[in-house]
């Protein structure tokens, strides 16, 4: 039974060490890996087995593995953001897949980036004519992202002299029938105000699924079925 505790104890604290390591890492390397977050993320899920698949093992086995591969990736963002030099020759730079309309076979081929992988990029952008493109990067990140002509870009409000109605920052103020008062307090509202909504709506708080409010003062709203 003390194994069994053992094993419970060591897989908590691997779970909270590898939680607190990534959060101090930041946004970033949660979004998009680069090739040293990536060997990273690798060696990181098999340094925290370690004392989990050995229990005769003490839990430092696998703590100080894992702490000293996170300081050396925190090493290296550091690096990164202090050298450019550096940050070519871990993280690479960007690459055009398409220049001026003109699909670049010589980056295709250097980045093994094959025509139907460039075309369901695109398609994903909803792009079907690569002609229409001047631009096309790779990132380093592996993502694409593409610049189209001026006539191919969709027409915005300020193209057409149309003045767009500014709906403002969406704050939600009850999800899954609980009020967020915070939410409430930031929108500039009191929960009076809320009442007199939902009244209107004849619809209580605990059967509201979810209530977003707008800048503009417009409101999205529905039950929970």
């Amino acid at each position: 039974m003390s194994d069994v505790f053992g094993i419970v104890f060591k897989t908590a604290v691997v779970f909270l060490a590898l939680l607190f390591c990534m959060r101090v890492l930041g946004k970033r390397q949660l979004g998009e890996l680069e090739l040293s977050e990536l060997v990273v993320s690798i060696l990181a899920a098999d340094l925290a087995a370690v004392p989990l698949q050995a229990p005769e093992l003490p839990i430092w086995y696998g703590l100080v593995p894992l702490g000293v591969l996170f300081l050396c990736e925190f090493f290296f963002s550091l690096l990164t953001m202090k050298s450019v030099a550096a940050r070519r020759f871990l993280c690479g730079k960007p690459c055009f897949l398409i220049r001026e309309g003109v699909i670049c076979q010589r980056e295709m081929r250097r980045c093994r980036f094959t025509v139907d992988e460039l075309t369901e990029e695109l398609r994903g952008k909803d792009v079907s004519d690569p002609a229409t493109v001047r631009y096309a990067i790779l990132e380093t990140d592996g993502t694409l992202n593409v610049v189209l002509y001026p006539a191919h870009r969709p027409v915005t409000a300020g193209q057409l002299g149309v003045a767009a109605p500014d709906d403002g920052y969406p704050i939600v103020l009850i999800e899954d029938g609980v009020l967020k008062r915070e939410n409430l307090r930031a929108a500039g509202k009191d929960e009076r105000w809320l009442r007199a909504e939902l009244t209107r709506r004849g619809c209580t708080l605990r059967r509201v699924y979810v209530m977003i409010l707008f800048g503009g003062g417009g409101i999205y709203f529905a039950e929970k079925e």
